[in-house]
């Protein structure tokens, strides 16, 4: 399927996944009330087969937010049969570029699939610059495809993308969801940001990358799912020796400076012990397992409990329980 997808067009891509929606057990499929989480990336910026850069799609039966997109995984979501027609927003945790970067297939791929209105992008300070620049690299793009198509199937409005600069508290209440933004630790970038979904008694807090904070801690009591960026340190540490000891000393010398603003493995055990989660799931993986013996040598340290999350897995949160479903 790999090879398949590096050949297809977006347009083809969403056609796929439009047949993909219609199926069983899609997205669009049952009338699922509750949060349903799909982990659309799972990997940090070093490349890791099967995983493709940090993102994390939130539904609703009204709502479909995105945190985060990495490199890769608007084909995952769309593959997924993720119902990007009803996308509302990305919500960005920060600018790093394994963060940013499938911004403009997004966009596409919502404003094909018929996204009813302007795309927001949601973040930080700086958020601005971002999207004026991603309108103006893709204008020529929209400008093909609306001569290709005809304005009234795409309308050009719908495919310039809004921004909208957010600071720490709630940022959306609406139709029984509410989203909240807090601030977390990933020095020298201030402010990054976090968010706590809430619908319907269930919740969701996402980290984007961060130290376990006092602010995290507090912010994931009670939630039933925590997403959280881990780092092997254990592994980062060893490949920085391996670096030095071949006389890459740029290489070494960026992982070791990645070792102080990620949450260790190890460093995790504290957000269980101080907060009540129902479940803690990692991603933004630092370096992303490749096979089950790597999955084997990360755990090492891990809270018991914790799942190492995977592209493509759901977990589903229904309303009215208490129930916490992975598949």
């Amino acid at each position: 399927m790999r090879k398949i997808i590096g050949r297809l067009s977006m347009i083809g891509l969403l056609l796929y996944s439009t047949v993909g929606e219609a199926q069983p057990g899609s997205s669009l499929a049952a009338s699922f009330d509750g949060l349903k989480i799909t982990l659309c990336g799972t990997s940090s910026p070093l490349p890791a087969p099967g995983r493709e850069q940090a993102c994390v799609a939130v539904e609703t039966p009204n709502h479909l937010y995105i945190v985060d997109a990495g490199s890769g995984s608007a084909a995952t979501a769309t593959l997924a049969g993720i119902p990007t027609a009803k996308l509302r927003a990305i919500l960005l945790t920060h600018f790093h570029s394994d963060h940013i970067s499938d911004i403009g297939d997004f966009n596409l791929n919502s404003w094909v699939a018929g996204r009813p209105a302007p795309l927001q992008i949601v973040g930080p300070e700086g958020v601005d610059r971002i999207v004026e620049v991603l309108n103006i690299t893709y204008e020529l793009d929209r400008g093909y495809r609306v001569a290709h198509h005809g304005a009234a199937l795409l309308d050009p409005e719908l495919g310039i993308l809004l921004s909208r600069p957010i600071n720490e508290g709630v940022i959306v209440d609406e139709d029984g969801l509410r989203i909240t933004a807090f601030e977390v630790s990933h020095p020298p970038i201030e402010p990054a940001y976090g968010y706590r979904l809430d619908y319907g008694g269930r919740s969701v807090v996402i980290s984007g990358d961060s130290l376990v904070t006092d602010k995290i801690v507090e912010i994931a009591d009670g939630a039933d799912v925590v997403l959280h960026d881990a780092m092997a340190l254990q592994l980062v540490q060893g490949a920085e020796t391996m670096a030095r000891n071949i006389g890459n000393t740029r290489v070494a010398t960026v992982l070791h400076d990645i070792q102080d603003y990620h949450a260790t493995t190890s460093d995790l055990q504290r957000l269980v012990d101080e907060a009540d989660i129902g479940q803690l799931a990692l991603y933004h993986l630092v370096p992303a397992p490749r096979n089950a013996m790597a999955v084997a040598a990360f755990i090492r340290g891990v809270p018991e409990g914790a799942i190492i999350t995977e592209d493509g897995m759901v977990i589903s949160l229904p309303v009215d329980s208490e129930e916490i479903a992975v598949e």
